[in-house]
């Protein structure tokens, strides 16, 4: 049988201990004991060990009292508090001053496995998660983006080799993928580091408002121009231009744009003079350029001078191992926004994003997870935190429209839903659930629920 960790049991009746640590070696633990609290102290002194188990009444030092010197040793184990005087305010308690959990007197060997198994799989996450870190700070990333896929490596190893040149680039791939972190890398990365990163959105602004943006007017080029403006071309001078969504300008700014891009030189709306193009151009689209040119809705000859050093970001659905890097990443950088102790996501939680298509891709992964740090009430994500519905993940049979339920709602009926399940049972269903029993106490509370629904 596999070694699964190390165990120590601490009760002051023999019975109790002896068949505790009897049924922890069937599962595949090695159970030490101890008699009382300065014995288990102790031995904790001489070796580390995974888990405590300890009782809470016990003649000296009780429970509490072992589990906040416990605290104090490393490598700071986690510790189950068994009770025979189980109520919410002891496990409140217990959990205030860092217990792990709590199990009821007198419980199964079942329950028992449950709780321990969770807590390993808990550790072997924290233990993968330190390890992913540590690949985070020496492979897999290209500034802020991060992943292990071989197709996304080619195209970081063509990004480097494409911003030590002063040559256009143009960014391919759908919305979502990182278009915009890729420009700002490939800028970080050149020789134009030190000047601006100017970006600017061809979409979301008239072919007016845009040409003006670009290039920059004059005092009274239109109705409004009160006095002169530079434009993004200005702007970026030493540095770069990034233009995203390029595929969506018109035919007129396409050919502005191309005059520009061919003499490195052009004037502002409503003015005379010329001014020199001293601004590396990235560009950036989410449609399909050629289609476009042979629509005739997208100028050939601005798309060769674009398409120079063309790069494709894969979508996430394409490369899904890099799901859990991509992760750890963002749980990182929330955990340091958030000042919340983020570690990892449960395994049904990454079981749950692993099975998700992604049509929003990293922006959208990036959302959900935010939402579940937001959420988080330890430092596991479930997949009750993410709230990635299942319908999110496998298609729902047809069936007729119903009103969309509020979060609250949602939650509540799931709660219900998993309650009925187990019968009602609050430490099964807090397992079903990912939590631990006093969060669902306390959702229960929340939400007014009770055993008679």
């Amino acid at each position: 049988m596999k070694f699964r960790g190390s165990i120590l049991v601490v009760d002051d009746e023999e019975i109790v201990r002896d068949s505790l640590a009897s049924w922890l070696q069937e599962d595949g633990y090695r159970a030490d004991t101890a008699a009382d609290g300065p014995t288990a102290l102790a031995k904790l002194t001489q070796q580390p060990y995974n888990i405590l188990l300890v009782d809470l009444k016990m003649p000296g030092m009780d429970g509490l009292q072992v589990l906040a010197q416990a605290k104090t040793l490393p490598p700071d184990a986690p510790v189950i508090i068994m009770t025979a005087y189980a109520t919410v305010d002891t496990a409140v308690q217990a959990m205030k001053q860092g217990a792990y959990d709590y199990l009821v007197k007198p419980f199964e060997p079942e329950e028992l496995s449950l709780m321990v198994g969770k807590l390993t799989n808990t550790q072997a996450l924290r233990r993968e998660n330190i390890l992913l870190r540590k690949a985070l700070k020496h492979q897999y990333e290209f500034k802020d983006m991060v992943s292990k896929s071989p197709k996304m490596e080619a195209v970081f190893q063509l990004a480097r080799t494409a911003a030590k040149s002063s040559s256009t680039v143009l960014i391919l791939g759908e919305s979502g993928t990182g278009k915009d972190l890729l420009a700002r890398a490939i800028h970080a990365e050149s020789p134009r580091r030190d000047g601006p990163f100017v970006g600017v959105s061809c979409v979301a602004l008239t072919e007016t408002l845009l040409e003006s943006e670009l290039f920059g007017y004059e005092k009274g080029a239109f109705t409004g121009a009160a006095g002169g403006a530079r434009g993004k071309f200005e702007l970026a001078a030493g540095g770069t231009l990034f233009l995203d969504e390029i595929g969506d300008i018109s035919l007129k700014l396409q050919l502005d744009l191309l005059r520009v891009l061919d003499a490195r030189e052009f004037r502002r709306v409503g003015g005379t003079q010329v001014i020199k193009v001293d601004a590396r151009i990235i560009a950036a689209t989410n449609r399909e350029l050629k289609k476009l040119v042979e629509s005739g809705t997208f100028r050939e000859d601005l798309y060769y001078r674009l398409n120079v050093i063309p790069v494709t970001l894969l979508p996430l659905r394409d490369r899904k191992e890099d799901i859990p890097l991509l992760a750890e990443h963002f749980l990182a950088q929330f955990s340091t926004e958030m000042q919340k102790p983020l570690e990892a996501l449960s395994t049904e939680a990454l079981e749950i994003l692993m099975a998700h298509g992604w049509p929003g891709n990293v922006r959208e992964l990036r959302n959900v997870l935010e939402r579940g740090a937001v959420l988080a009430r330890g430092p596991i994500i479930t997949p009750l935190e993410l709230e990635l519905a299942q319908s999110d993940v496998v298609p729902s049979p047809p069936g007729p429209a119903e009103p969309a339920d509020s979060l609250k709602d949602v939650e509540r009926k799931h709660i219900i839903s998993i309650l009925k399940q187990h019968h009602w049972n609050i430490t099964r269903s807090a397992k079903a659930l990912g939590i631990d029993r006093v969060t669902l106490y306390n959702k229960m509370k929340r939400y007014q629920i009770r055993e008679v629904e």
